[in-house]
């Protein structure tokens, strides 16, 4: 009977281990499939992704970019001299025409030149008329002295004629009708003298009357200036029509020359100032079509100017306006403006991704036939445009793809749409 309870035992034991070690190669074998088991693709909410589907055809290259409208022509109303802001007449807003006196300013010192001004334009004036005074009065003598040397040569010739006829006829003799002609002859010479200097007087007298006048117009122009200076100060005005867009100074202020006072604008005069992201700036030429949304219509335009500086990242283009602006519009109105590069007639495009730049290869979830598995494959980018992207190679037209922002799956290479 012992014998029999030993080999009993001796099975059990035996069984037990056969149990365990079929166990442990069972546990194996499923850590090991499980190992080799592909993880499950995350699921995405289908209604939380844009899909577009890839096309072929016409695409239009286009740019767009934000910016505001501005004047075409801006005149800056400057301080002529130095002076301080008594009164400011007009509000910005307000319509104006070149007459519009705009402000008031002062200067006392100006005062004191205007008046300094006028008093040596007056002296000047009563010296010029003193000296014609006196310079008149010395012709007269010498065109008194001249009329009694004409006079005494016109005697003196009428001497010699008749004692020259005496002499003629034997009434008289020969040597009274010589000292008669030494006479006359003597008398025309001062006389004569005497025309030419009555000439040289004259004209030193024009010529110091015409140096006196000179410094009368030089000093009557200083007065002139001083006056239109004072009266620019006291009435700044606007320069030409339009509207006061901006006052730059307040009342007390006091402002050197040259200081912007004002700017005056033609609120009919606008152009679109638009700011292009450097990347999408280097096709937009002058002359290029363009549309400008004022957010209460659109505008037609084409490109006049294209900054050659990048500023912060963009470049400044003008966009000339071709058609009407609308009710409302008006200086510093933000607009958006799309500018039309090129019509591409026949090339495989999809809509424009949420990521990518253009000219670059990148990683894109393409849909499968069924629409519920996206994998992703990698894309080369050509040109892009506003809404559109071109497709150099890895998708065809007609296939479906993810175009919004997928980078919290870049740790995957497929997605499940539910």
């Amino acid at each position: 009977m012992d014998i029999r309870r030993d080999d009993l035992v001796k099975k059990r034991r035996i069984r037990r281990i056969i149990y365990i070690v079929v166990g442990l190669l069972a546990v194996a074998s499923v850590t090991l499939a499980v190992s080799r088991l592909k993880p499950a693709p995350p699921s995405v909410d289908k209604a939380t992704v844009w899909v577009e589907p890839v096309k072929r055809g016409p695409m239009l290259l286009e740019v767009r970019g934000l910016g505001s409208l501005v004047p075409e022509d801006l005149l800056v109303v400057s301080a002529p001299i130095d002076g301080r802001v008594a009164r400011r007449l007009l509000l910005p807003g307000s319509p104006v025409t070149a007459n519009t006196v705009l402000m008031e300013l002062t200067n006392p010192a100006q005062d004191q030149a205007v008046v300094d001004a006028e008093w040596q334009l007056k002296a000047g004036e009563a010296q010029y008329t003193s000296m014609k005074a006196q310079l008149d009065s010395s012709l007269l003598d010498e065109k008194a002295k001249a009329a009694q040397v004409q006079s005494d040569y016109i005697k003196a010739k009428l001497n010699a004629d008749r004692d020259t006829e005496l002499a003629k006829r034997g009434l008289g003799s020969e040597l009274n009708a010589k000292e008669s002609k030494a006479e006359a002859d003597a008398q025309a010479t001062s006389n004569d003298i005497e025309k030419q200097q009555l000439t040289v007087s004259e004209a030193s007298a024009k010529a110091q009357l015409d140096e006196q006048q000179a410094k009368v117009e030089s000093l009557r122009a200083m007065y002139d200036l001083k006056k239109s200076q004072l009266d620019s100060l006291s009435n700044v005005r606007a320069g030409a029509d339009g509207v006061l867009q901006e006052l730059d100074v307040e009342v007390g202020q006091q402002v050197p020359a040259g200081t912007p006072l004002a700017k005056v604008m033609q609120p009919t005069h606008l152009k679109a100032e638009l700011k292009i992201p450097e990347t999408q700036a280097n096709e937009v030429l002058i002359g290029q079509k363009a549309s400008i949304d004022t957010r209460n219509g659109i505008v037609p335009g084409h490109v006049e100017r294209v900054d050659p500086a990048v500023v912060e990242g963009s470049v400044t283009v003008d966009v000339k306006l071709d058609g009407e602006l609308p009710k409302g519009a008006r200086a510093d109105l933000s607009v958006e403006g799309t500018i039309e590069i090129e019509n591409l007639p026949d090339v495989v495009y999809m809509g424009r991704p949420a990521f990518g730049q253009p000219n670059s290869k990148v990683g894109i979830f393409r849909l499968d036939e069924d629409g519920r598995i996206a994998s992703r494959v990698q894309v080369q980018l050509g040109r892009e445009s506003v809404n559109a992207a071109e497709v150099l190679s890895g998708l065809q037209p007609g296939d479906k793809v993810i175009l919004s922002d997928m980078s919290q799956w870049d740790a995957f290479n497929k997605i499940r749409l539910d």
